[in-house]
């Protein structure tokens, strides 16, 4: 059945990138239903996928679903059907992400104490998890933009509207640790060092040059991978998901406070993240009454 899979692949007219997703989409999905190929097969492999972003699980069922139709096996509105039934639209429009990969790769960060690329990656993941940033607010602020006795920055958010995001102390020894080990570039660009960048390119790059959201994106994807964590399962954005999650869970779904945190302009925004409260409470009756 792999045989037939790598022909369906190569009868593809996609390009090489999207090739290669449909074959990890089509690994997975063997190391879980194994080399069968059935509407019971299918059936058994979806509830797996519940865990993942919509977009991510749509690539993957596009996948197996074109090998089920190159296969000319099983009826495909069953299949259809099917996909309906498990992987249907949550109608309250909760948050959803990889909790636990994200934790993971956070842990890894916390080991990077190289280079200045490592350094560099530490501070932006670390960053960006424990404050919410968004990746491109991270990569506009300059090292002046930090009140560090009040361990806090001043952005600019919707509307033009300044507001306060609060740094926690694993961040900022992460961004000292880095800044420190740049000290001499800095130093010797000319520039006074308030306006220099905050994240800055680095390896053949002789001026000090801002990192961009993109680039920044590729980097924080190559540790992800570097993290045992598999890329696709993780969205930039996921970091700023946990942020929000942490503070809901830490302050008993108090959505006023993380709506205050997350700087979100609607509390309809916090309350998405509101069923991850609920579930705290079911593992705190677990721990209570069902740990005896």
């Amino acid at each position: 059945m792999i045989d037939k899979a790598e022909l369906f692949l190569s009868t593809l007219n996609r390009s090489k990138n999207t090739v290669e997703t449909y074959r990890q989409a089509l690994e997975r999905y063997f190391s879980i239903a194994g080399e069968e190929l059935s509407d019971e097969a299918y059936e058994n492999f979806l509830p797996s996928l519940r865990d993942l972003s919509p977009s991510t699980q749509a690539i993957i069922r596009s996948a197996v679903m074109g090998l089920y139709q190159f296969s000319r096996v099983g009826d495909i509105a069953n299949r259809s059907r099917l996909n309906k039934h498990y992987l249907k639209k949550n109608k309250t429009n909760d948050v959803t992400f990889n909790k636990r990969g994200i934790e993971k790769v956070l842990k890894f960060c916390d080991t990077l104490k190289g280079d200045l690329l490592e350094l560099r990656d530490r501070a932006f993941i670390l960053t960006l998890a424990d404050s919410g940033f968004r990746i491109s607010e991270l990569c506009s602020l300059n090292r002046g933009m930090i009140d560090w006795d009040e361990q806090q920055v001043l952005v600019i958010g919707k509307g033009d509207k300044p507001k306060v995001v609060r740094l926690s102390r694993r961040s900022l020894g992460a961004i000292r640790d880095y800044l420190r080990s740049r000290a001499e570039m800095d130093g010797s660009s000319g520039k006074p060092l308030i306006s220099i960048p905050l994240f800055v390119q680095h390896g053949n790059i002789k001026k000090v040059k801002r990192m961009t959201p993109d680039g920044m994106r590729k980097s924080v994807k190559m540790r992800i991978l570097e993290a045992g964590v598999k890329p696709e399962t993780i969205r930039i954005h996921d970091f700023r998901h946990y942020f929000v999650t942490t503070v809901v869970i830490a302050t008993g779904g108090n959505l006023k406070i993380a709506k205050e945190l997350a700087r979100h302009e609607n509390i309809r925004t916090t309350q998405r993240y509101s069923h991850y409260a609920e579930d705290e409470l079911d593992h705190a009756y677990d721990d209570i009454f069902n740990q005896r």
